[in-house]
């Protein structure tokens, strides 16, 4: 919590219960989830919040550094709040995303083309396939 209440005050967003509750799910939450699904698991507890200030909240505190859109294919946007340097697998059968911990993916030198062309913030590779669970036998 010390980072989202450090990244609220950097960034002047009022530290609201509508706005821990969203980053508490993505903390305890390790499938990416999408915003309809944040929104399901904070209904119980804030009856009256909306999918869109659900969804508003997740874009805020992924423009501000607190959280990563994840990415996937099409709809819906997922989201995470692990920043640490990973990388992710994307079932093409169950659309799961998984993580990946793997440094030597990290190291892969991007081309000369694009470090003359553009100014690199990140790296995260995605890694398309089917999972043991969709996967041929």
């Amino acid at each position: 919590m010390e980072t989202f209440i450090r990244h609220c005050k950097a960034h002047q967003l009022k530290i609201t219960p509508q706005r821990v509750a969203v980053y508490k799910v993505l903390q305890a939450s390790t499938d990416h989830p999408s915003a309809d699904r944040v929104h399901r698991l904070i209904k119980e507890e804030f009856p009256s919040i909306s999918l869109d200030t659900v969804n508003r909240t997740l874009l805020t505190f992924a423009k501000v550094g607190l959280i990563d859109i994840v990415e996937g294919q099409g709809a819906p946007r997922r989201f995470e709040s692990n920043l640490e340097d990973h990388h992710h697998f994307y079932c093409l059968g169950c659309s799961r995303i998984f993580d990946i911990f793997d440094q030597g993916l990290s190291r892969i030198p991007l081309p000369e083309s694009v470090e003359k062309e553009f100014t690199v913030t990140g790296k995260r590779l995605c890694i398309k396939g089917y999972c043991k669970e969709c996967g041929p036998e």
